[in-house]
């Protein structure tokens, strides 16, 4: 994560539920660094093996830093974006967005 952002290994790349982590602070590559500014009905556009997907932010939670049921597989395809709340260790921030259509 110190170059790009992260994938969790245990989650799909392009069917289901696509997991992401990265910085949002403090280091070199802070690729989250606006991802407290993200609302309901916002657009992030993936991409991978150059296709692109656009997915509709439906929410944003935090979450205890060992909470995996939001990185859980899905039958739809839909983005999760996690990383760290700010002076609170044991908290991340959980963005998850559905494929717009």
């Amino acid at each position: 994560m110190d170059k790009y952002v992260g994938h969790f290994d245990e989650t799909q790349k392009w069917i289901g539920n696509i997991g992401l982590a990265a910085h949002n602070r403090g280091y070199e590559n802070n690729y989250f660094a606006n991802i407290k500014k993200l609302k309901e009905g916002d657009i992030i556009n993936y991409c991978y093996n150059n296709n692109i997907r656009k997915y509709v932010v439906k929410k944003q939670v935090i979450i205890e830093d060992t909470d995996w049921t939001y990185l859980e597989d899905t039958e739809e395809n839909i983005l999760t974006l996690i990383t760290c709340v700010e002076n609170e260790p044991k908290y991340r921030r959980c963005v998850q967005a559905t494929e717009e259509k």
